[in-house]
């Protein structure tokens, strides 16, 4: 069965019981039931969670907006909604789980047929818990502290190269449709190519209208307007395009690493392996306890405090200076390997158990649908889906000649069209890539700051 629903081998390798228990037939299904699952959580669960909720919602009219109710709530409707995405031919080769889970909701809270008593407490939980800013370091410094060292300093010395070929053909093909298609050069620009590369929302295309606003003394919220279309569809446009080249690649192994940026080293999660300089990071798993993961999650929470706090005071980025530190310390021997392979144990938790419910969360509280659709027009959209294409497909061509593997280096490269970190996160699962996060937040970060800063200067040039 597929991964989603599944009876999983979780007693004795075919939902039996163990050896020193004795069988009994009822039991044994039941327990077979139990391994089923919708996402990761069991079917029996799964089900009376939604008849928990919806008796709650009709017996009180309004759900909680604390952290136990919103678990359930979330995990049922983005896990339902993963499983419709997956069970869609075609679709689901595509990034398909994804787009359902992110955009679904956005569709039914415009057509208010997602209740108040369901978007409210999202909404709530949303703005007070700021949850995105938990799961961007889980899964940051998780994914750098259990990366093989070499891979990791290669990865991050070789991704400039395509991220950099890509975005200069990307902004170049990209101009030149919009302009053919009647859109005019300064629109398509700056409206238009400069916004799906500006690093998402709060940190790229909000900043960068503000700075068109200064330099051309309009108001930042006509300019944001015009913009915002750019950016999400840019998103939805490298969502799909991960998923199929993540489709690509099961068919064409030899293109992808799965996961792997680099053809030579390793840094799958939880892999240690030994040399001459690293003998000392092989440890057996048994040895990771729930200490070490617990310490693991407080050195990420950690390492974002630091960030935020030069975020204040210096002006660099938060999660730049997280990725800075969290590279630093793996380089320099900071952390034991238990506490590495704890931090691996971290990322995982997050990639599996969190990112659904987030996105579905995503969807309800910052994806207006209505947005959306208003970038759907010809010329937009043709020249959106033109620059996605050449920035992927350029950094596909350039990882082939560095040794790195073309489509893990593409999907990376794609994530710089994305909405930041939540684009970051929506693009990886597409791709079932969720490892290559830190790389995805250099072509995010600091390939958005670059477009940003580059686009101002020669905006305050022109006008």
């Amino acid at each position: 069965m597929r991964d989603g629903l599944s009876a999983t081998a979780a007693h004795g390798g075919r939902g039996t019981a163990s050896p020193a228990v004795q069988h009994h037939p009822l039991r044994d299904l039941w327990w077979r039931i139990m391994d089923l699952r919708v996402g990761i959580v069991p079917l029996p669960v799964h089900l009376v969670l939604i008849a928990a909720i919806v008796t709650t919602i009709l017996t009180t009219g309004k759900l909680s907006a604390e952290l136990s109710p919103i678990i359930a709530l979330l995990a049922v409707c983005s896990f339902t909604c993963m499983e419709i995405g997956q069970r869609i031919p075609v679709f689901r080769s595509i990034g398909g789980p994804v787009i359902l889970v992110t955009f679904l909701p956005s569709w039914l809270v415009f057509s208010n047929l997602l209740p108040p008593s369901v978007v409210t407490p999202i909404v709530a939980f949303w703005k007070q818990s700021n949850f995105l800013y938990l799961f961007i370091p889980g899964i940051i410094v998780g994914s750098i502290l259990s990366m093989d060292r070499k891979v990791l300093i290669g990865g991050f010395v070789r991704i400039f190269v395509p991220l950099a070929v890509g975005s200069v053909l990307a902004g170049i093909v990209g101009t030149a449709v919009g302009t053919m298609l009647g859109m005019g050069l300064f629109h398509t620009v700056f409206f238009v190519v400069i916004p799906v590369m500006s690093g998402g929302l709060g940190e790229g295309v909000i900043p960068l209208t503000i700075g068109y606003s200064e330099v051309m003394h309009q108001s930042a919220g006509d300019l944001l307007a015009q913009a915002l279309p750019a950016v999400m569809l840019g998103n939805v446009c490298a969502i799909v395009f991960s998923g199929v080249l993540n489709a690509v690649g099961k068919r064409y192994p030899a293109l992808t690493g799965n996961g792997q940026l680099m053809r030579t080293g390793t840094h799958d999660i939880g892999d240690h392996r030994a040399d001459a300089h690293e003998a000392h990071d092989a440890l057996p798993a048994k040895a990771v306890d729930a200490t070490d993961i617990a310490a693991a999650g407080m050195i990420a929470v950690c390492l974002y405090f630091v960030g935020m706090l030069a975020q204040n005071t210096i002006g660099l980025p938060g999660p730049v200076m997280m990725l800075v530190l969290a590279v630093a310390a793996k380089i320099g021997f900071i952390f034991s390997p238990k506490l590495e392979a704890g931090a691996g144990v971290v990322y995982k938790f997050f990639a599996t158990a969190v990112t659904y419910p987030l996105l579905f969360a995503i969807g309800v509280v910052i994806t207006p649908w209505q947005k959306v659709v208003a970038s759907f027009n010809v010329p937009t959209l043709v020249t959106i889906v033109a620059t996605v294409i050449t920035l992927m497909a350029t950094a596909f061509i350039v990882a082939r000649r560095m040794n790195m593997h073309p489509i893990d280096a593409a999907i990376v490269v794609g994530t710089h069209s994305g909405m930041g970190g939540t684009g970051d996160v929506a693009i990886l699962t597409a791709a079932n890539r969720m490892r290559l996060m830190p790389f995805a937040q250099i072509a995010t970060r600091i390939g958005g700051a670059i477009t940003i800063t580059l686009s101002l200067i020669v905006l305050a040039k022109i006008v």
